[in-house]
């Protein structure tokens, strides 16, 4: 079968070790099932395996990707579930110490086909295209948890946004409208903020700019780039949820602010398989939808890894076998 593969690991080169070519069909094992894959999206996880993070050298070739939409062998429309946790636990998957994520275990979802525990296989609505189901299990879901999980927003509430045109923000900045928040989003990107009011954003800033409001709760996936903005930006009480470091860790704690203003600090994970059903449920009811910004044969994801290294794009990245 055609897959993207990760077949060496350069943290200087990464996309030296990306491989589009033939692998060897999956075979499900007991309790597992096949899925013929219609669409998958690409996450900077994609590239932070290519990088040596969080994917054994020892495991190698992966096959990458995970998130996944397409069609069991007994006919029925799923979307992945990319978390693998232990089948004995019984909560938060997020919080299962034995979890892993598709690509880093288990070969990934970037292939004509997958193999995924048959619990991990959540019914896909059938308003929703398959380039659209297949954005929703990482990007959208992590956005759907720090909204309406973790940050403890109500409707109303401000929200800000950081680095609008990534996968995570722009479902925030989607989500977070349907929800009735009032989203603000900045990026450096003056077309990009621009996209950002397209899609539902009330307000749009340049990146560190000084807000005019201060927020109840900020969606921060950037990192060390934005995290001092995202402090101040927040009201006393306020709440940063953290999914992710694109620009790098090891930001300022600026811990005096922190206690003063009793401030939290919330780290999120992807989600559950019950938030992936609720956001799929929300997604079909209020007709908010994915904005991709280009579907891509799977015989070309190369190109589709070099836009996502290079950040000149809006939206997810759609691949098709």
């Amino acid at each position: 079968m055609l897959a993207a593969s990760c077949v060496s690991q350069s943290a200087d080169d990464p996309l030296s070790g990306l491989e589009v070519g033939d692998r060897p069909a999956p075979e499900a094992p007991d309790g597992w099932v096949r899925v013929d894959v219609r669409a998958a999206s690409l996450n900077h996880h994609d590239l932070w395996s290519l990088k040596g993070v969080g994917l054994s050298p020892d495991r190698l070739p992966m096959v990458l990707g995970c998130d996944a939409a397409g069609v069991t062998e007994d006919g029925r429309e799923v979307v992945v579930h990319g978390l693998v946790g232990d089948p004995s636990w019984d909560g938060d998957e997020t919080l299962d110490p034995k979890r892993t994520i598709l690509s880093e275990l288990h070969q990934g979802t970037l292939a004509e086909q997958v193999v995924v525990p048959a619990r991990n296989c959540v019914p896909k609505p059938a308003g929703l295209s398959f380039e659209e189901a297949a954005c929703m299990p990482t990007a959208w879901l992590t956005a759907y948890r720090m909204l309406f999980t973790q940050s403890g927003l109500k409707p109303g509430d401000r929200v800000l946004v950081q680095g609008a045109g990534g996968g995570v923000a722009t479902a925030a900045i989607a989500l977070g409208r349907a929800a009735g928040l009032v989203v603000l989003a900045t990026s450096r990107d003056e077309g990009k903020r621009a996209k950002a009011l397209a899609i539902g954003a009330h307000e749009v800033y340049e990146s560190g700019a000084r807000l005019p409001v201060k927020v109840d709760a900020v969606v921060e996936t950037v990192g060390k780039a934005t995290w001092s903005h995202s402090m101040r930006a927040l009201r006393p009480g306020g709440t940063l949820v953290v999914s992710g470091a694109t620009s790098g860790p090891d930001p300022s704690a600026d811990l005096n602010r922190l206690f003063f203003l009793q401030l939290r600090v919330v780290g999120s994970t992807m989600g559950t398989r019950t938030e992936l059903a609720q956001l799929l449920r929300l997604c079909e009811s209020t007709g908010v939808r994915p904005l991709v910004d280009e579907v891509v044969p799977l015989a070309e994801a190369r190109r589709a890894f070099e836009r996502l290294a290079s950040g000149d794009l809006f939206g997810k990245l759609v691949l098709t076998p």
